[in-house]
């Protein structure tokens, strides 16, 4: 387990041709995490009839949808697993398309369980106290959607700033304006943190208070929405706060 401090699974059942499939996974992780992926490891197990080349097309797209939009702290190293398996054992006829009706099934049951392992990772982040999910809406492609979430979650003034429950906008406005998108007017930028409409236009939103942000940000679970209002695009990034447990962790653990 090195740092982490809980055991990390999940598991689900659905149906397939008839029969019931299982779905299971576990994963351990808690530092040297982000895209794509670090020192972690993540395991999901069924026992649907899947051909093996359509399995992993599904451990890329599983992978691609999870462990690959989560960061804690921005650095990696050489160790990363994570891996799909199939049994065969439920009986289904084995699934030979993942856009047929059982094919969307079985991925949508695997996505969703990465997804719980990749947030559990991210909720057990050395020293964290804070799960922030960063959404941002209204880019050109995913791609750039990507560039602006990673460069929000990575900064560690804005991780910090959620630890002390600063509802520091400049923050996190900058860390949008460094992410690399040449032409982006950060004069047409909506920012919310959850429900409270903090930024309008690029500037503070006339009816924003700071006691409406600070509220929010005293929250265990946070969302940070960020429109930009450039075309139909969107993702989403799992991170969490930046704390003095962190440096501690860090401080003492040696590999």
């Amino acid at each position: 387990m090195t740092t982490d401090t809980v055991p990390k699974a999940a598991s689900t059942q659905l149906t397939i041709g008839g029969r019931t499939v299982t779905v299971t996974g576990m994963g351990k992780g808690a530092g040297m995490i982000r895209p794509n992926m670090a020192t972690m490891l993540g395991f999901v197990a069924t026992d649907a009839a899947v051909e093996p080349a359509v399995l992993q097309s599904l451990v890329r797209e599983a992978a691609d949808r999870s462990f690959n939009r989560i960061t804690i702290d921005g650095d990696t190293s050489t160790n990363d697993s994570f891996l799909l398996i199939a049994t065969h054992r439920a009986g289904n006829r084995p699934i030979a398309d993942l856009s047929s009706a059982d094919g969307v099934a079985l991925r949508d049951a695997v996505t969703a369980i990465a997804e719980r392992i990749a947030q559990a990772i991210v909720r057990d982040g050395e020293g964290a106290t804070k799960f922030i999910t960063v959404r941002v809406l209204g880019g050109r492609s995913e791609a750039e959607c990507r560039q602006v979430a990673y460069a929000v979650a990575h900064s560690p003034l804005v991780k910090t700033a959620f630890f002390a429950s600063d509802p520091n906008l400049g923050r996190i406005l900058a860390a949008v304006g460094y992410a690399g998108i040449d032409d982006l007017d950060q004069g047409r930028i909506d920012l919310y943190l959850d429900d409270v409409h903090v930024v309008r236009q690029g500037g503070r939103h006339p009816d924003y208070r700071e006691a409406d942000g600070q509220r929010v940000m005293q929250q265990s679970e946070i969302t940070v929405r960020i429109e930009l209002h450039r075309g139909a695009a969107e993702t989403v990034v799992w991170t969490c706060d930046l704390s003095y447990d962190y440096v501690r962790i860090n401080a003492d653990y040696r590999s």
